[in-house]
């Protein structure tokens, strides 16, 4: 009697399995058509208001059982006052550092240089260029600044990053146009990875720059003050 009882169980609990498998896929199934020209990643049923979590273009949102509508926003446990919504989405977009090309990067090394940031920035983005006066006070640190530009929000900033790549000395023409609004004075026509260093950033959904990463894969949007980034760059350590 116990075996069958435990025997009904085992397949309900499959059933189950399945039934929520197939609600996830009829759900990606169903913001695919309504959404054709997003980027899907993933759908998973969340333990919390019978919302399902959908990573689309990035970016999480979470679905109604039937897809008919999408929550914008985060997700706040109140009882730890974590925002799951937060904590998830820094897990998705966690990158192995040891992955970026470093020689598409302009290579700073101040100190010891034994921490290590990766820079996503627009040499005329204005959020980038307080980022780099936050930089210039930073000690013990090796800095990888990618040329990324944007150029639908700065027009020109492309030419700008080929340009300051194919100076004589990269490293001062970046912090001259990034610190004083002077700008390298050349066709940017040498060999350089400011194409290639966009396509990276597209891959990456680097949406707005400046987009720090981590030795411990964590990304952060914006420009981060340095008595933050001290502390953040020895958590990754």
């Amino acid at each position: 009697m116990f075996k069958r009882i435990l025997l009904s169980l085992l397949m309900l609990a499959g059933l189950l399995a399945c039934t929520a498998k197939a609600d996830t896929a009829s759900i990606k199934k169903n913001l695919e058509a309504k959404f054709p020209k997003a980027d899907i990643t993933s759908v998973t049923k969340t333990p919390y208001a019978g919302l399902y979590e959908v990573v689309i273009d990035g970016q999480i949102v979470y679905s109604d059982e039937n897809a008919n509508y999408l929550f914008l926003g985060s997700v706040v446990d109140t009882r730890t006052h974590k925002n799951i919504t937060n904590e998830r989405l820094a897990k998705l977009n966690a990158v192995n550092p040891d992955s970026f090309p470093l020689d598409h990067a302009i290579k700073f090394v101040k100190g010891d240089g034994s921490r290590k940031l990766i820079v996503f920035s627009d040499p005329e983005c204005p959020y980038c260029k307080r980022l780099e006066q936050e930089l210039a006070k930073m000690n013990n640190v090796t800095i990888y600044d990618f040329p990324y530009p944007i150029e639908s929000l700065h027009p020109g900033t492309t030419a700008v990053s080929k340009a300051i790549w194919c100076s004589r000395d990269r490293n001062a023409a970046w912090q001259n146009a990034l610190l004083k609004n002077v700008y390298p004075n050349n066709d940017g026509k040498c060999d350089n990875p400011v194409d290639a260093n966009i396509a990276l950033g597209d891959k990456l959904h680097v949406t707005g720059t400046p987009t720090l990463f981590f030795s411990n894969g964590q990304r952060v949007p914006g420009a981060v003050p340095a008595d933050k980034l001290d502390q953040m760059l020895n958590a990754a350590k």
